[in-house]
């Protein structure tokens, strides 16, 4: 696990990876029966993850041929079981394409200043069948994402003005204007 923590991902294309959950055992000083851990890993390029997730495989088969080395086996070796839990496509749309351009459009039309960004949402699904797709926020502040101390400020105001955004976005790519 240390070892694949170490790995360095570029900063373009995107490029991240969590090891999330660990788990083991059933007590503090009982040898554990089956031990696991989920990882998520995300990139911008299709390449870039396989090329992560081979440096997975390889730091992890290289983990258990090092327990089964050092420890005794008599009782049985340590496998490895992969078990895939999710799998996003990879992708984005560039900032030139006509949707992302009519969405920069309308957020500038009620002030706000659009920064198109890489995120994993359900966008990834038609954005890796060549389907152009953006996902955009609910408007307001909000901040520390998935962690414990998660929060988002209900000023109904900037939550108006962001339906607004996706409103007048979603008219633009159909077509309407003014």
């Amino acid at each position: 696990m240390q070892r694949f923590a170490a790995i360095p991902v570029p900063e373009e294309p995107k490029t991240t990876f969590s090891i999330g959950i660990v788990r083991g055992g059933t007590s503090v000083n009982s040898i554990p029966f089956e031990t696991s851990m989920d990882v998520d890993m995300r990139s911008e390029s299709p390449e870039e993850l396989d090329r992560l997730v081979e440096a997975f495989l390889s730091e992890m088969d290289l983990a258990v041929d090092q327990e089964n080395a050092t420890r005794s086996v008599s009782q049985g070796s340590i496998e490895l079981e992969l078990q895939l839990i999710g799998d996003r496509p990879s992708g984005f749309t560039p900032v030139t394409a006509p949707i992302m351009q009519a969405a920069v459009a309308a957020a500038g039309l009620f002030g706000i200043e659009a920064v198109p960004r890489t995120s994993s949402t359900d966008a990834n699904l038609p954005i890796s069948l060549g389907i152009p797709a953006i996902t955009i926020g609910r408007g307001g502040l909000g901040g520390r994402s998935h962690s414990l101390d998660e929060w988002v400020d209900v000023d109904p105001e900037p939550t108006v003005r962001g339906l607004q955004v996706v409103l007048t976005t979603i008219l633009a790519i159909a077509g309407l204007e003014n």
